[in-house]
């Protein structure tokens, strides 16, 4: 799969944009500001529905204007496609090449990505919610089945989280059933993706670090597996605690990604340069199993190309994005290579 052109209107700060991208690595630089990451937040947001900066679209609606445009022109399985979003404050328009969605769910799949940026961090020294994140974001990818009980789940919790509040158990066994149906769907692919994602991991992280930082993950869900044949036992009999405190207590909302450093909490262990090792790792593990799933290669993006590792791992890592298809690169530092972005405009493209 390779993007060949992505055209911005009205989105952050450009006005109108159409910019060619090359098959292979695109290296975008320019100073602070000058819309570098926009780039990568426009591919994303076409990728997954969702911005990785922010969860409001009119945040992403240029200043005096009323909407925004983003589209991308792209071929897949030898066939030219396009995809394109456009948000006026209150309504978004999804199309993809002839067909009207209203949903941003129907758009994951088509434009498969990894993003490996900054925020990343906060997949180890973050929130477990973030990790879950992660999670739910790779497999939507490749599931349309996991986001259909991710969105179930999460709507029959809100209806048994209401009747928790106002100390009510009327129909709650419906919603405790619809949730446990979820579930068991949910924590049987997070539990198999992470059993993908780990030797991937492993062999990543000791070739960026020359052998020397193992990483492992471990999936901890908040119900044991060995019980996920009688979650609605499980719901029923945390109820009368819940109806106390007014929210679920177990369920895959409160699962998580636990990973370790030489077996040990990796949060704690390792120092932020191991830690980036192991995010990188991820990335790149994400990727590979994206494009073993999807039957295409995925787009990989890197903002801030060269802030995550030190000089050496950087080297490693540039080496295997030669391998990685279609590659996005943004940096703050200039190069005769590649766009140029001032102001939301670019001067020039040079295919590398």
């Amino acid at each position: 799969m390779e993007v060949s052109r992505l055209i911005l209107r009205n989105f952050r700060n450009y006005e109108d944009a159409e910019i060619p991208l090359s098959p292979k690595v695109n290296l975008i630089h320019g100073k602070n500001g000058a819309g570098k990451t926009s780039l990568l937040e426009a591919l994303y947001l076409l990728s997954t529905g969702r911005s990785f900066l922010t969860s409001h679209l009119t945040d992403l609606i240029r200043k005096g204007t009323s909407h925004f445009y983003i589209e991308a022109h792209f071929n897949r399985d030898d066939v030219e496609q396009m995809l394109s979003i456009g948000f006026d404050g209150k309504t978004k328009r999804i199309h993809y090449n002839n067909t009207l969605f209203q949903n941003f769910s129907h758009v994951l799949g088509i434009l498969p990505s990894v993003l490996y940026s900054p925020k990343d961090s906060n997949l180890i020294a973050g929130s477990p919610q973030e990790r879950r994140r992660f999670l739910n974001i790779q497999l939507a990818q490749t599931d349309p089945l996991y986001v259909h009980h991710l969105m179930r789940y999460h709507r029959a919790m809100k209806h048994r989280n209401a009747l928790l509040k106002v100390k009510s158990e009327s129909s709650i066994e419906s919603w405790e059933q619809m949730m446990a149906d979820s579930a068991r769907y949910l924590m049987q692919k997070r539990r198999k993706l992470i059993d993908l994602l780990r030797p991937k991991v492993k062999t990543s992280a000791q070739e960026l670090s020359k052998e020397t930082d193992l990483f492992d993950l471990h999936y901890e869900p908040s119900i044991s597996l060995k019980k996920v044949e009688i979650i609605e036992e499980l719901f029923a009999k945390q109820r009368k605690k819940e109806l106390i405190i007014g929210t679920t207590l177990i369920g895959p909302h409160r699962d998580d990604l636990h990973i370790t450093y030489n077996k040990q909490e990796a949060k704690t262990f390792a120092s932020e340069g191991q830690k980036r090792t192991c995010i990188a790792s991820l990335k790149i593990a994400e990727w590979d199993i994206l494009k073993a799933q999807t039957e295409t290669i995925p787009l990989f993006s890197i903002d801030d190309f060269g802030v995550h590792l030190d000089p050496i791992r950087t080297e490693i890592l540039q080496e295997k994005l030669k391998h990685l298809g279609q590659v996005l690169l943004t940096s703050p530092i200039g190069s005769d290579d590649g766009l140029h972005i001032e102001n939301g405009k670019f001067r020039h493209s040079c295919v590398r």
